[in-house]
């Protein structure tokens, strides 16, 4: 074998070991030098079995780097760490730093229109990402799943999951189980029919979707009040005309009181919506003006969540 066979295979090697696996993600925690998975593990515990730190040396624990992410709406993500690079999401970039010097890898920016925040929920934020062969999969504020490259921040694909004007948004950082990448769907307070996305990791594919509230005829239906019925059209493709906003439900409409148990009421109401404490900064206005917040469009309805 010549020496730039041996190399190329070398080279092929390495690159396999450096990819997430399926199986690296099952076993996340056990090697303690990477952080794989949101909540570090699919139970969620969100424990690390470092012995390194405990309570008699955690208070001589001192700074080593600090990198500003620049961004105005602040910080919920969980990072992700593999092969010594630390993955970091927010409502506007992507980042990726290396975890001994602090340096910037490279910043891939997450772009939507400034109207977004005024018509979702809930708060201008992202919980994380989730890694899978070599590519880092996050979520967007405007409804988007965006598969990025992880050595160099660039995309790799982009599929909108839901319209935001509409009051859709996706907060919530992806998990990955077998090979399939899963989204939840978050939306506004004003009645959102929940649901989470299956999508195949390596193209984009959507390849199923499922309601987190049964349609007519569906088993736990019965659970819900008989108002949650009257979003059942929703339950069809986007854009299909069948989509009307039900009589007794403004088209701003307002949130829904606490759910108790399996069973919620329904506050119907037609004043306008309801300012969001999570929501992010909104422009003053002044006396005698009319406010720049952009209108739902009547003809397309949010689901009940």
């Amino acid at each position: 074998m010549n020496r730039i066979a041996a190399l190329a295979m070398m080279f092929a090697c390495v690159g396999t070991a450096s990819a997430q696996t399926l199986d690296d993600l099952k076993n996340d925690g056990k090697n303690t030098d990477n952080i794989l998975t949101y909540g570090m593990g699919y139970h969620q515990n969100r424990h690390s079995p470092l012995k390194q730190i405990d309570k008699a040396n955690v208070k001589r624990l001192v700074p080593v780097w600090n990198v500003s992410l620049d961004n105005q709406w602040g910080e919920q993500a969980q990072p992700l760490v593999h092969n010594g690079v630390m993955f970091v999401t927010n409502a506007r970039a992507t980042v990726a730093i290396d975890v001994a010097t602090g340096k910037q890898l490279w910043r891939t920016p997450v772009e939507w229109v400034p109207e977004t925040p005024r018509v979702v929920c809930c708060g201008v934020s992202n919980k994380g990402a989730a890694l899978l062969n070599g590519k880092v999969f996050r979520t967007t504020l405007d409804a988007h799943v965006v598969a990025l490259d992880a050595k160099t921040g660039k995309e790799v694909w982009k599929q909108k999951a839901a319209e935001w004007k509409e009051g859709f948004s996706m907060t919530l950082a992806p998990q990955i189980a077998n090979g399939v990448l899963i989204t939840g769907m978050s939306g506004a307070e004003f009645g959102i029919r929940g649901y989470i996305d299956g999508w195949d990791a390596e193209t984009g594919q959507h390849l199923w979707r499922r309601f987190t509230i049964p349609a007519r005829g569906e088993k736990g239906n019965d659970t819900w009040p008989q108002d949650t019925n009257a979003w059942e059209s929703v339950a069809g493709p986007r854009g299909s005309p069948a989509r009307t906003i039900p009589s007794s439900i403004s088209p701003i409409g307002a949130p829904a009181t606490p759910r108790r148990g399996p069973r919620r009421a329904v506050q119907a109401t037609t004043s306008t919506r309801p300012r969001c404490w999570r929501c992010g900064p909104r422009p003053a206005r002044s006396s005698g003006t009319t406010s720049s917040r952009p209108t739902i469009p009547t003809t397309s309805t949010p689901t009940g969540r």
